[in-house]
């Protein structure tokens, strides 16, 4: 099978967290990852959302330009993906030379096809600056509480939204002018033409209730909306005399994924866009709903060239930190440079996963990840690990045994692999992780239960005690292969121990294939150290000064 795997574009404003790993980017990794072990054709595409006023309002306050800024912000996060692991097929940006011709050629058939008009309306201007100002760049007076720090969409004292024209006495953020409403051109797409079609598309979708009820619910209200705004950094509208204006960032980002895709490769782009029987899966937070489940489609359905639309949507909820969401300003944050200091990719991976917040928000907090560092990856899945491959190298020649399996411990194996697979497949990672540990018990309850130590006091046990051995290792094998889309690194460890020099590859065929026997096996080794209540300590204590450091 074609599938096309898409991770919701990290906006290149500052570095991202676990709070957006949890959403977009881990289980379309774990997916994308049990689809190529599973021997579908896989495109898995992602990159960096790099126009918008929040960015240059962010780089002119650190004194950047725009380009330095997205520069800057492209390779830390770059950097963080590749630490964590993640295999995307092409990691672009949207100031990639693929990007504006594909994001214009979508608004000239939006135009062509009437679906966008032009109207002039009232806009804030600084007469200082001789330039209109983005909602970003505004304080005032809030309309409803009467606060003189609103900013310029929504008031952070009563939670207010409104058009930033709706402030009493506007000023620049930046400067502190003042400001005037302004007649200006913008162009509008007309949303509200879509309104049955996408309905009727969406009630064809079987997506997670809280994707689907919310879109929509969000359709009933659709009504044309801005997508273009008066600045320079962005995507020029293609018209003439439009200099000074450019499209909106949020109309431009997910045309990312097109242009990521034609960037990957000229040619072959169309083969996964352009074909009805690809399978689409977006990946996003529940913050990107309205984006992906109702803007997007809408512009794909305005367009003369058949793009696919979207198939599954699986947007999770808000994962958070120790009871609060993360934020950068508010210091609530964990220093991942810090971080990979002291524990593994494999270790937070599958912390996040076993807690993913799949149907309701969830949270990441330090006493429960080293909970599952030391109860769940050390004391099941190590532990299993090291107590069969030590055993087998003092009492069976460091050697695979040439023994038959028990049929009933690995027909369980077996219904476990396929629960697993399944629940790959429906993109459910806390399923997964509950798997993975549960094949893990079941070896080590196994090995405790057939007590291979007291087989090999005697010769004529030693048949038996092969047969619980080359059992076990099928088990290993079992889980190496299972755990591989979550704790990859691990897994491919494990995958050597067992003496096997190919790395893993087609989930069928590795649980079908017994390993070989007399294969010489590797000095066994510790596959997760555990995580002492000191370094914790130390986290929470770092996450609570940084706190403070902020406020102050």
């Amino acid at each position: 099978m074609k599938i096309l795997i898409t991770s919701a574009l990290p906006y290149a404003n500052g570095p991202i967290h676990f709070g957006h790993i949890a959403g977009a980017y881990l289980p379309a990794d774990c997916f994308a990852r049990f689809c190529r072990l599973r021997g579908d054709d896989v495109l898995y595409i992602c990159g960096s959302d790099e126009y918008g006023v929040a960015i240059t309002l962010t780089a002119e306050m650190a004194g950047r330009t725009p380009q330095e800024h997205v520069d800057l912000f492209h390779a830390v996060n770059q950097e963080l993906f590749a630490k964590l692991g993640f295999q995307f097929d092409h990691y672009s940006r949207t100031t990639s030379s693929c990007h504006a011709p594909i994001v214009q050629q979508f608004f000239k058939d939006l135009l062509a096809n009437g679906y966008i008009e032009e109207k002039v309306t009232e806009q804030l201007y600084s007469k200082a600056d001789q330039k209109f100002l983005a909602d970003r760049y505004v304080v005032g007076t809030c309309p409803r509480c009467g606060h003189t720090e609103a900013r310029g969409d929504e008031c952070q004292k009563c939670g207010a939204s409104y058009e930033a024209t709706d402030l009493k006495n506007p000023r620049s953020k930046l400067s502190g002018a003042s400001l005037v409403k302004k007649p200006t051109k913008h162009w509008f797409l007309r949303f509200d033409l879509f309104k049955d079609q996408l309905k009727a598309w969406l009630l064809s979708k079987t997506w997670k209730p809280n994707v689907a009820q919310f879109a929509l619910a969000y359709i009933d209200d659709l009504k044309p909306r801005a997508i273009t705004r008066d600045g320079t950094w962005g995507v020029p509208i293609p018209l003439p005399n439009t200099e000074g204006k450019v499209l909106y960032v949020w109309f431009d980002a997910p045309i990312g994924y097109i242009s990521a895709t034609e960037e990957w490769d000229s040619k072959r782009w169309k083969d996964f866009w352009l074909d009805p029987a690809t399978r689409y899966v977006q990946f996003i937070g529940k913050d990107n709903i309205p984006f992906h489940a109702v803007f997007f489609p809408a512009m794909i359905m305005g367009q003369n060239t058949p793009y696919k639309l979207v198939d599954d949507l699986p947007a999770n909820e808000f994962f958070n930190l120790e009871g609060k969401q993360f934020s950068k300003s508010d210091g609530w944050m964990i220093d991942l440079k810090t971080f990979f200091e002291h524990f593994t990719a494999d270790q937070i991976r599958y912390a996040i996963a076993a807690n993913a917040p799949e149907t309701q928000d969830s949270e990441f907090s330090w006493k429960d990840f080293q909970l599952r560092c030391n109860s769940e990856l050390l004391g099941k899945y190590g532990n299993l690990a090291n107590r069969v491959l030590v055993f087998i190298a003092r009492h069976a020649e460091g050697k695979i045994p040439a023994a038959s399996c028990d049929e009933e411990f690995c027909s369980k194996l077996a219904l476990l692999a396929v629960e697993a697979a399944q629940a790959y497949d429906s993109y459910h990672l806390r399923k997964a992780s509950q798997l993975i540990m549960e094949i893990a018990q079941v070896g080590n309850a196994y090995f405790d239960a057939k007590k291979p130590w007291q087989l090999a006091k005697t010769p004529e046990n030693h048949p038996e005690m092969l047969k619980v051995l080359a059992s076990c290792l099928e088990c290993l094998k079992t889980l190496a292969l299972v755990s591989s889309p979550i704790i990859p690194s691990t897994a491919a460890k494990l995958w050597l121990l067992l003496g096997q020099k190919a790395p893993l590859d087609r989930w069928e065929h590795v649980l079908k294939t017994p390993l070989k026997p007399h294969t010489p096996l590797p000095q066994p080794e510790i596959l997760f150290q555990r995580v002492e209540d000191p370094v914790i300590a130390d986290e929470l204590q770092n996450l609570l000064s940084l706190k403070n450091l902020t406020k102050s």
